[in-house]
């Protein structure tokens, strides 16, 4: 298994990144989300993923995070019935997962229905499958803070703003 890995930044693509290692004899493609990528440095400099492989019958796919946190979170929502890596990274880019760990402490299946491919069942089993297995969850405050930041969006949609820019 593939625990985590270091290199240049070969290339950044619209939902993966190359990562050269051995001196850019090898370069692996690495899925990540979109926060990700937009963290990223520049092309050639030196990055550092915590890695999940996802072995199917016809490929191998590398699914990288940034810390080692957001990585035991990926594999605690892909053990959710229903939950496969896509359905976890597009999760993953809704919101920081700590608001996400958040939601499933506050019971807030709302959260999990933005992700592309989720819907109202598939975010309640998140939910009822990991409020056990995750521990020190966020507080009422970071709650609060999530629905303040939901209104103001839905204010400025209201404006004429698309959600995607407010």
């Amino acid at each position: 298994m593939i625990y985590s890995l270091n290199g240049n930044l070969g290339f950044k693509g619209g939902n993966f990144a190359v990562v050269e290692v051995g001196g850019g004899a090898v370069g692996l493609k690495v899925f990540l989300t979109k926060r990700t990528l937009e963290n990223l440095p520049k092309t050639g400099s030196p990055v550092k993923f915590f890695c999940f492989l996802n072995v199917k019958e016809d490929a191998l796919e590398l699914y990288g995070f940034l810390s080692e946190e957001e990585k035991n979170f990926f594999e605690l929502l892909i053990t959710v019935n229903g939950v496969g890596p896509k359905s976890a990274m597009a999760i993953l880019e809704v919101d920081d997962f700590k608001n996400l760990a958040a939601a499933i402490g506050e019971n807030r299946p709302d959260l999990f229905t933005r992700a592309s491919g989720v819907g109202r069942k598939t975010a309640e089993r998140i939910i009822l499958d990991l409020r056990g297995k995750i521990k020190n969850l966020s507080t009422q405050g970071t709650i609060r803070e999530m629905e303040f930041d939901a209104d103001l969006v839905d204010a400025l949609a209201s404006l004429g703003y698309r959600k995607e820019a407010a």
